[in-house]
């Protein structure tokens, strides 16, 4: 009998609810897509909600937002730059091309304890929906 490898993922233990979703607290994220461009964020719970997101370096290398200090504090991050930050992504009715990611609204992940929080930006700066495409 030989046993097959099992990929375990971490668990996201969210120190609050994305809003609408008060009562799913764990989720994991899932590789979508085979190359690492593409997640998806998903509850636990058998009827759980599930996201679509993005790592935003990989389509914005720009993208470094300032995290409150608030927020490192609950996550336990020592230090905001080793945050892993995940955008939530909607595909509208007009299909994959006219996706777009959220940067005002990223999922901060503490990958030391996979704590994490979903943190509106007070930046002004970064879009609630950036174009995936340019």
């Amino acid at each position: 009998m030989t046993l097959s490898a099992v990929a375990t993922l971490p668990l996201l233990a969210m120190t609050e609810a994305l809003p609408g979703f008060p009562a799913h607290r764990d989720y994991v994220l899932v590789t979508a897509d085979g190359d690492g461009r593409l997640f998806w964020l998903q509850s636990m719970a058998p009827d759980g909600p599930r996201f679509l997101a993005i790592d935003p370096g990989m389509y914005f290398p720009d993208y470094a937002p300032a995290l409150p200090s608030a927020v490192c504090a609950d996550l336990k991050l020592t230090d905001p730059a080793e945050a892993r930050l995940y955008c939530l992504v909607t595909v509208p009715p007009a299909g994959p091309a006219a996706a777009t990611a959220n940067l005002r609204a990223p999922l901060v992940v503490n990958p030391a304890n996979w704590r994490a929080v979903q943190v509106v930006l007070v930046d002004g700066s970064h879009p609630i929906r950036r174009p995936l495409r340019r």
